[in-house]
């Protein structure tokens, strides 16, 4: 029988962890930039659903108003 056994799994569970603290680590660090990234492109979904990014017609000139003598 292998007498260090219980010591080579518990060096396994060791790098195990330090692994899973490293890429928590990595994923924290990058939420900031996931979460604008998303944000920007719900922005820019309710932008077009609101049709604020759609051609409106060209706005009607104002009519001068004309004072006649009288």
């Amino acid at each position: 029988m292998y007498p260090y056994t219980n010591e080579d799994a518990a060096w396994q569970r060791l790098q195990d962890i330090q692994r899973e603290m490293e890429n928590s680590r990595l994923m924290a660090a990058s939420q900031p930039r996931v979460a604008l990234e998303t944000l920007g492109r719900l922005a820019g979904r309710v932008w077009l659903l609101a049709g604020l990014a759609s051609r409106r017609p060209p706005r009607k000139r104002p009519h001068s108003i004309r004072h006649d003598a009288a």
